[in-house]
């Protein structure tokens, strides 16, 4: 069975191919609401991050330790192959269904 992107998912994963290798939590979360609007929560966003490593679609890896984090590292995630694939069949899939989309629109007013 095909593993089907959730409309989460499918914005996470968009962002973190905007943000290329600086990509973390809170540029992620900054991403999203700059370009839609959407607060995404930290409670939201790091469950949703592992849940695509686990699928294969984004891999992380530790970062430099950061200064304003007390030395602490930041985990860096960047999109896979795997990701790549499922962006790419989701967005085939959102082209289909909006085929002729205008027509049925104007149909309805």
């Amino acid at each position: 069975m095909k593993d089907y992107l959730g409309e989460l998912e499918h914005v996470v994963l968009l962002a973190v191919l905007r943000l290329g290798k600086d990509g973390y939590g809170v540029t992620i979360r900054e991403e999203i609401h700059g370009r839609t609007g959407r607060a995404i929560s930290p409670g939201t966003i790091y469950p949703t991050l592992d849940r695509l490593e686990r699928k294969g679609f984004v891999r992380s890896v530790a970062g430099p330790p950061a200064a304003e984090r007390g030395g602490r590292s930041r985990r860096l995630y960047r999109i896979a192959a795997g990701g790549l694939a499922a962006l790419r069949a989701s967005e085939q899939a959102l082209s289909a269904l909006r085929s002729g989309f205008e027509d049925v629109l104007a149909e309805q007013e």
